[in-house]
């Protein structure tokens, strides 16, 4: 496990926290996201809650980005509504934000301790599911 912390991106928690904010309503949408891909663009998405386990904001946003032509993400953020603030990614979503953005920085922690951090920090000791993810290491 690296200690690499990277400069925080506080526009997109600003981004996530406003979609948060104005999007996430009732129980099916309690979570946003916000990402910037690496051509500085923000794509922001929230979490589509099911009893079957619907999807979280940073799956939906994979989608999202991919949907609006951006394949390449640098920094992700999810943030609660109600003013909960920066919420880790669960352990599905550390793989597969791991799987399909190896070089990916998130970032966590909390009120003014929060970083940014590699992907590969989050889920170390990583199964390896494809061949790019070899190129980032």
């Amino acid at each position: 496990m690296t200690t690499q912390i990277h400069p925080v991106d506080h526009g997109l928690i600003r981004a996530a926290a406003e979609v948060a904010r104005t999007r996430c309503r009732g129980d099916n949408h309690t979570v946003a996201a916000a990402a910037r891909d690496q051509d500085g663009r923000i794509i922001t998405a929230v979490n589509a809650y099911h009893f079957t386990g619907g999807p979280c904001a940073e799956l939906v946003l994979i989608g999202t980005a991919a949907g609006q032509g951006a394949y390449e993400l640098d920094t992700i953020v999810a943030v609660g509504d109600r003013e909960r603030g920066v919420i880790p990614p669960c352990g599905r979503c550390r793989q597969v934000l791991l799987d399909y953005f190896p070089a990916l920085k998130v970032i966590v922690g909390h009120d003014d301790h929060v970083r940014s951090v590699p992907i590969t920090d989050l889920l170390p000791e990583t199964y390896v599911w494809a061949d790019h993810q070899l190129d980032a290491e």
